[in-house]
This record gives structure tokens, C-alpha cells and sequence, in this order.
């Protein structure tokens, strides 16, 4: 059996702590954080943050720090974009792996298929099916215009 995602995360940050891996550390303890911030803001629903709502937090967290590795390149701050980039590496060990070019037209295509998309004005079925199977496995800021032209 596999374990959830949360269950996976704690043992990582159990892990790092035994060794000592101060930077791993900190990077895992941001992940908490923000999976606990979004415990926080569920509760009032009465829901809890399950494993997709936690792919959603780390696919957010990498493109957050990418983000900010390019600015701090761009500024020639390239010890802070290394720092940014080294905490990418240890999100994504979380995250499944993202599928290639061709993977990702072939579930676009699926997913139109799927909701019997006619026109542009199916986007958001489209792109809900898609954020249903795939979070975290592929990037839906460059997904959505490949949608956008097959719709179009």
C-alpha cells in the first residue's frame, strides 16, 4: 500500500532531522506550513486537505520558486537562485513525475473527448478534468493554451 502524501512528507522531515540536512529541513518544514495553512482554512467547511489539494500546494511552491530563481539570476543573485532551485528539487520528490510533451497533447485530447468539447466555452470542463487527474503532473500555464487551440 502506498502512503499519502502527508504521511511521506513527515517521515522525509523525520528523516532530514536525523541527518541533519539543514537545508532539506527547512524546505520540508515550508511544506508543512503550508499544508497546515490550508488545514487551517478548510476547517470552517469541515474538510480536510487530502493528497490532490497537496499536489496543488507543492505545484504552486515549485512554480514560486522558479519564479524567484529567474529574478534573482535576472538580478545576479545566483547563490539565492541555487537556493531556490535546491528547494525545488526537494518539493518535486513529492510530486509525480510530469509527463512529457507528447503525454500531455494525449490527455488533452482525452479530456476534450471526454466532456464532448465543442467550442472554446468548454475550456473550464476541459481544464477541471485535466486538474482532476493530473495535478502535479503537468504544467496547466502551458496546457491551457494548448486546450485553447484545439477548442478554437
Amino acid at each position: 500500500m502506498t502512503q499519502d502524501l502527508r504521511t511521506r512528507i513527515t517521515d522525509a522531515l523525520k528523516e532530514a532531522m536525523k541527518a541533519k540536512d539543514a537545508a532539506r529541513l527547512g524546505t520540508l518544514r515550508l511544506i508543512n506550513a503550508a499544508i497546515k495553512d490550508q488545514d487551517i482554512a478548510l476547517r470552517v467547511d469541515g474538510k480536510s486537505v487530502g493528497d490532490p489539494e497537496i499536489l496543488a500546494i507543492l505545484g504552486k511552491m515549485v512554480k514560486q520558486r522558479q519564479e524567484s530563481a529567474r529574478a534573482y539570476e535576472e538580478g545576479g543573485r545566483l547563490e539565492l537562485a541555487e537556493r531556490e532551485l535546491a528547494e525545488v528539487k526537494v518539493i518535486e520528490d513529492f510530486l509525480p513525475a510530469q509527463l512529457s510533451d507528447t503525454e500531455a497533447e494525449a490527455a488533452v485530447d482525452a479530456a476534450i473527448k471526454d466532456v464532448g468539447a465543442e467550442s472554446i466555452r468548454d475550456m473550464g470542463r476541459v481544464m477541471g478534468v485535466l486538474k482532476g487527474k493530473y495535478t502535479g503532473q503537468m504544467d496547466f500555464g502551458a496546457v491551457g493554451p494548448m486546450v485553447k487551440t484545439r477548442l478554437g
